[in-house]
């Protein structure tokens, strides 16, 4: 039988709205019918949650009938336990396909395709996506000549951007962890705790969550560089010890039902130098800017650009991204992929868009991140999902 609707995470209600903008994203683009990989926007479309994205899966969405979800056949299981749509929309391809020289799984996918009567038809792919493999488009242009593909990348990321009312709800009990996880840091952290420790307890307090609400493993593992190290944003971290007189920066997120609350601070151990003070004073302030920018009809250009004009003023330079749109997500990224705050991105901000407002600065030999997730509001400067003081942390 397929998931009872106690079971999940929102009404049939929502997923038949999700599943109508995917269509008339579908038909402004002339596609037919559209193949999902992304782990993400399937679970977005039909409730699919599962760690099997490291085989080819996926839904196919159709224009007048319910999805189709398609994978491996012991995730098949896993299918029919979290998808709203009925048993039979759930199809399976054997073992054999699996990582083999003679057989690909875009195989079977093409056999499906071609029985629905879509075989010679406009077919959207996610051309750029992290799941959708070179070879796998290659297998299925090769199985299905008379078709007609078309780029469909990013198209059911677009349809994620504004968040109803029951996305916002997960979102806000995401954000409630990530403050758990910050405080826990600053309560555990000292001169001599081992790196390795610290993120053992941050795991802890984001799968125990709070209260009742079950935490879950995030798309990006912490980031904790120290020191000079903290130069480079995507460090992890090891066995050393935290020592005083050095910076470390805590890039986390408290995860619910998938959903995602990114949240960084930084503690300095001790008395920190003047020029990361004066730093982190221009960042808040330009921080502040940019959530005041942050307003429905302005761009998402205007946030980063009221960024770096503060940072800018205080001799700061840093331009690029500053952030991007944010919600459901599974590794290795918790970013949807479409909107940037950079100058460059013409967006309009629309209410009930989420994003994770990043703007770290990681200098020649030191770094300082301070962020929040925001939420575009009907009207007003945004609002920071995590209510926690926008400050470079020193403890002595």
């Amino acid at each position: 039988m397929p998931a009872s609707q106690s079971q999940l995470p929102f009404t049939v209600q929502e997923y038949a709205n999700r599943l109508e903008k995917t269509r008339q994203a579908m038909e402004a683009q002339g596609m037919d019918i559209l193949f999902v990989e992304d782990p993400s926007s399937m679970a977005w479309l039909t409730g699919y949650d599962g760690w099997s994205f490291y085989v080819h899966q996926g839904v196919l969405v159709f224009k007048d009938d319910d999805p189709i979800w398609w994978g491996r056949s012991m995730d098949g299981n896993g299918a029919i336990r979290t998808c709203y749509m009925d048993d039979e929309r759930v199809l399976r391809y054997p073992d054999h396909y699996i990582q083999a020289n003679a057989f690909h799984p875009m195989q079977n996918l093409a056999e499906i395709i071609r029985a629905h009567g879509y075989g010679n038809q406009r077919i959207g792919v996610e051309l750029e996506n992290y799941y959708f493999s070179a070879k796998a488009y290659l297998v299925l242009k090769e199985e299905l000549p008379d078709a007609k593909f078309i780029d469909a990348t990013g198209l059911v990321n677009w349809q994620r951007a504004v968040k109803s009312d029951e996305e916002l709800a997960f979102m806000r009990r995401a954000a409630r962890i990530s403050e758990k996880i910050i405080d826990g840091i600053v309560e555990r952290i000292e001169p001599g705790v081992k790196k390795n420790d610290l993120v053992a307890e941050i795991y802890a307090d984001a799968i125990r969550g709070v209260d009742d609400d079950w935490g879950e493993y995030p798309a990006i593992v912490p980031l904790l560089p120290t020191g000079s190290d903290a130069a480079a944003p995507h460090l992890t971290w090891d066995g050393r010890r935290f020592e005083e007189g050095h910076a470390t920066f805590f890039e986390i997120a408290g995860c619910y039902r998938r959903y995602h609350a990114p949240f960084c601070r930084t503690i300095f151990l001790g008395t920190p130098p003047q020029y990361m003070l004066e730093a982190e004073k221009a960042l808040v302030e330009g921080i502040e800017a940019g959530l005041e920018a942050a307003r429905p009809g302005n761009r998402a250009g205007d946030v980063a650009d009221a960024l770096y004009c503060a940072l800018e003023r205080a001799g700061i330079k840093r331009d690029g991204r500053c952030g991007y749109s944010i919600g459901i997500s599974y590794p290795p990224d918790w970013g949807e992929r479409t909107i940037s705050l950079r100058r460059e991105d013409e967006t309009v901000l629309e209410p009930g868009m989420t994003f994770h407002f990043m703007p770290g600065l990681w200098m020649a030999d030191w770094g300082l991140e301070i962020t929040e997730s925001i939420l575009i509001k009907e009207e007003g400067p945004a609002e920071t999902l995590c209510k926690r003081p926008r400050e470079l942390i020193v403890k002595d």
